[in-house]
């Protein structure tokens, strides 16, 4: 995608997605045959629901259709949240990212894996697991440290109470069992 066309297209659905209380996270154009794959990732601190991606695929739809940005040759609109494996670059990802294990490369040289317990504007405060039966670890690492970081999917984890979507969703769990 040119970058004159990108700006435009993020000069245009940026004030949309805004107004939703989301962030515009990314908005790429690719090939796909004979047409073309708009795809714009959007994301909150409480994370995005289905339904609210829907409402706004369908505003976009119509401001894309009122505007001459894409151009007349067809192309197909996705709106999506950032998947499992998008890789932690923005201050608001650390920070949404508080009680996930994280993997990161450093410029140092080795990995890093741990669990972010604080987020500042200078860097990360890191609870590093215990290897074979020792206790867990503290550790700081200041963002320049950071080559790359993604969170890691945990399968197995047992849920934190001091973890607000878990407690969330066992308060839902329980309202439903009080109401059968």
């Amino acid at each position: 995608m040119s970058t004159t066309q990108s700006e435009r297209l993020r000069g245009l659905l940026e004030p949309l997605v805004a107004a939703r209380d989301l962030d515009l996270e990314e908005i790429e154009v690719t090939p796909a045959g004979k047409r073309r794959v708009l795809r714009i990732v959007v994301d909150s601190d409480e994370g995005v629901q289905l339904d609210e991606c829907a409402e706004l695929s369908r505003e976009v739809s119509q401001v894309l259709d009122d505007s001459d940005v894409m151009g007349g040759a067809p192309y197909t609109l996705e709106v999506t949240s950032p998947g499992a494996d998008r890789p932690l670059t923005e201050l608001r990802h650390y920070r949404r990212a508080v009680g996930r294990l994280i993997k990161a490369q450093l410029h140092e040289g080795g990995e890093l894996v741990a669990r972010i317990t604080a987020v500042d504007d200078a860097g990360l405060d890191l609870e590093v697991p215990g290897v074979k039966g020792r206790k867990p670890t503290t550790r700081r690492v200041s963002f320049d440290e950071i080559a790359k970081a993604r969170v890691e999917l945990e399968f197995s984890r047992k849920p934190d109470k001091t973890d607000k979507h878990d407690a969330q969703h066992d308060e839902k769990i329980d309202e439903n069992k009080e109401e059968a």
